[in-house]
């Protein structure tokens, strides 16, 4: 981490800038479209967003990405001493991991809702269990904890000209809706770890299946049913992103510029699984190099005019949320 946002931040113990720059570094190398966006915000608010990233992958890593040979159950003994080590992180005891120590400093200084970790951990450890969700509703339940928390996580950090509670709702559906793009880019990589994400319902509804999925897989060969399912898929994520939109214009004007333009860069995720023809089962979709550059660049502008044009925070953005919530989500772009 730059020496340069941990002095804004304020962060002066050197074992928690240790901690804050381990979290950097798991953003930087991990999450690509995450971190380019959060180079946007405020200097001293990015330590916050690195940590809960930071800790976000790790606990993920745990389930996933560590060595393939561990068991679940090993996967779960792990995933439980994190859990514990953040318990005591939490209740001031620093933590034994530096992504701990970070997420915990931040947690404190946010103020973050502990239950939020909570409900994060009970999703990642649910999936050493279940492999595939019955319908929606079931899928939206594992991500309240995987993915809307997320979201809720971040609105202390980056600030609300509206109440708090008003804006969660926004905030928790663009974390759904983020994970939903995740989810449509990897139904390969799932596969291969023996889940499906993608609603049971839905893929019903166009006579996919799990066995149609892995021969799809195996083959490298194409359905027109797995296509429509997917399309389906596609519409269902554009729908919660449509549900968050009008959230852009609840947060503080400084930070909108991160955000539309992190919502922009998963958005383009959607434009380029539909670009390839919906063959995520055989390649995996991604914003090019050049128009995530071009969109970060295009946010840097909004981020140089939001410090320009600065106005006092709560009443004079809220005309602007008022302004969004009157068009309704497909209404006009906040500003």
């Amino acid at each position: 981490m730059t020496s340069r946002e941990l002095d804004a931040a304020g962060i002066t113990d050197p074992t928690l800038r240790t901690a804050y720059s381990r979290c950097r570094q798991l953003n930087a190398r991990h999450g690509r479209t995450y971190f380019l966006a959060t180079r946007l915000l405020p200097v001293e608010r990015r330590t916050a967003v690195h940590a809960l990233y930071g800790f976000a992958r790790w606990a993920d890593d745990i389930v996933d990405d560590l060595d393939r040979r561990l068991t679940p159950d090993e996967r779960d003994r792990r995933l439980r001493r994190l859990e514990a080590d953040l318990t005591r992180g939490l209740h001031g005891a620093g933590g034994d991991e530096p992504v701990v120590r970070a997420v915990a400093h931040t947690a404190s200084r946010y103020d973050i809702d502990p239950l939020l970790f909570a409900d994060f951990l009970a999703s990642m450890r649910s999936d050493l269990s279940v492999t595939d969700y019955p319908s929606y509703a079931d899928l939206r339940t594992y991500m309240h904890g995987s993915a809307a928390v997320i979201g809720l996580q971040m609105l202390p950090v980056l600030g609300t000209v509206v109440p708090r509670e008003e804006a969660a709702p926004r905030a928790a559906a663009l974390g759904v809706a983020f994970q939903l793009t995740n989810f449509l880019r990897d139904v390969g990589e799932d596969l291969d770890r023996g889940r499906v994400y993608l609603p049971a319902d839905l893929l019903a509804s166009h006579g996919v299946d799990r066995p149609l999925l892995q021969w799809s897989r195996r083959t490298g060969r194409q359905d027109r049913r797995i296509r429509a399912a997917l399309v389906e898929a596609e519409d269902l994520t554009r729908g919660v992103y449509r549900e968050a939109e009008p959230g852009i214009a609840m947060l503080d004007p400084r930070v909108r510029p991160c955000i539309r333009t992190a919502r922009t860069l998963y958005g383009g995720i959607l434009d380029a699984i539909a670009e390839q023809h919906y063959t995520v089962l055989h390649r995996r979709a991604a914003v090019s190099r050049r128009r995530r550059a071009a969109t970060a660049a295009a946010g840097a502008v909004h981020v140089l005019a939001a410090r320009r044009h600065a106005r006092p925070p709560y009443a004079a953005a809220a005309k602007d949320v008022r302004a969004l919530q009157r068009k309704g989500p497909d209404g006009g772009r906040p500003s």
